[in-house]
């Protein structure tokens, strides 16, 4: 089993900035991709950004509509993954949630609401 833990929601006036953490626990050797999906009032869950480790490598893969405004990293020595938002727009309004995924395994952490707002 693993464990997710985010951190980091609040509410940010448009134009700001925040970051959100993942800190995993458990089994994790099993997990290859960690990332950030989101779901909006009255929307599905989707796709924010995802990270796969690959050795000494890290691949990266994002949104579309969200490329150069969020950035994903990760840390494998903390088995954290973070989520760098700028240029917040009110739509980027959500829950965000974090999920870890190995070749038999997807977990998904409790989530944290992102409010974009004046």
């Amino acid at each position: 089993q693993v464990q997710l833990v985010e951190s980091g929601g609040g509410l940010v006036q448009p134009g700001g900035s925040l970051r959100l953490s993942c800190a995993a626990s458990g089994t994790i050797f099993s997990i290859h991709t960690m990332g950030w999906y989101r779901q909006a009032p009255g929307k599905q869950r989707e796709l924010v950004a995802t990270v796969t480790s690959g050795g000494s490598i890290n691949y990266t893969n994002y949104a579309d509509s969200l490329k150069g405004r969020f950035t994903i990293s990760r840390d494998n020595a903390k088995n954290t993954v973070y989520l760098q938002m700028s240029s917040l727009k009110a739509e980027d309004t959500a829950v965000y949630y974090c999920n870890a995924r190995g070749a038999y395994s997807n977990y998904w952490g409790q989530g944290t609401q992102v409010t974009v707002s004046s």
